[in-house]
């Protein structure tokens, strides 16, 4: 005799058919949204714009491309709210200038930070948003001045991290070398500029030029190099920038 299915029994079981279908899916989402980490680069100035900034961006989409990070490059501030900031691993401001943010945009990124988003600031990242001392505490320091672009020596004082472990001792190069002010004590020093070997410097023999630190939930690192599009294109730097990066977005130190 023919057996045939109760109508009741056939959409019960096409139910859980669609169910088993669906509930797949988002897993896979999930596993792909995670498994690439992504860093948003803003490079927006309401100063001084440095010719090196197109130079810098090229070469961190390089980077993300060789360490399978994806990275976002913007001028616009409008995505400095919480939907936009929490699909990044660490926001890398490159050279920025002045105030770039507004009020909101300010606490937007504050919360992302708190919620243990990475932070790096590059070169003129430090010549920026003098009015927000939250911004003063997480970048590390502000500009004051800088003589004129020179060769000088760079003391490497700490090599367990991923942005100075590579380096030499003492390591030679060309750049613009910033004066601070407003130095926030608690930051982990990785590099010491050598004011003997320039001309110009205002620190005297405790000048940072390259620091990190946990701040207020999250991960911080900056270097003060960058200034010259040339650094874009020197080795040495360009993977001191990015184990910055690295320990932004918690790949340790």
């Amino acid at each position: 005799m023919k057996y045939t299915m109760p109508h009741w029994a056939f959409l019960l079981l096409s139910f859980f058919s669609l169910q088993a279908c669906s509930s797949s899916k988002p897993a896979v989402a999930v596993e792909k949204a995670t498994a690439t980490p992504r860093i948003l680069v803003f490079s927006k100035t309401n100063g001084f714009r440095h010719e090196s900034i197109p130079a810098g961006k090229a070469a961190l989409q390089q980077l993300g491309l060789s360490h399978q990070v994806q990275v976002d490059t913007t001028e616009d501030a409008t995505l400095f709210v919480t939907d936009s900031l929490q699909q990044y691993d660490a926001v890398v401001f490159l050279s920025t200038t002045m105030d770039v943010l507004d009020a909101t945009q300010q606490l937007a990124f504050e919360e992302y930070i708190r919620g243990g988003g990475g932070y790096v600031g590059v070169h003129a990242a430090a010549d920026t948003e003098y009015d927000w001392p939250w911004y003063n505490k997480l970048v590390g320091a502000y500009f004051s001045s800088h003589p004129q672009v020179q060769k000088a020596q760079i003391q490497v004082l700490d090599k367990n991290h991923a942005a100075t472990a590579h380096l030499p001792d003492v390591w030679e190069r060309e750049d613009e070398w910033y004066n601070f002010k407003s130095m926030n004590p608690e930051v982990k020093v990785l590099a010491n500029l050598d004011e003997k070997s320039y001309t110009g410097g205002e620190n005297g023999e405790k000048h940072p030029i390259a620091w990190y630190h946990s701040y207020d939930g999250g991960r911080a690192f900056y270097t003060a190099l960058g200034h010259t599009s040339e650094s874009y294109s020197d080795s040495l730097f360009l993977k001191h920038l990015w184990g910055g990066i690295s320990y932004a977005i918690g790949e340790g130190e």
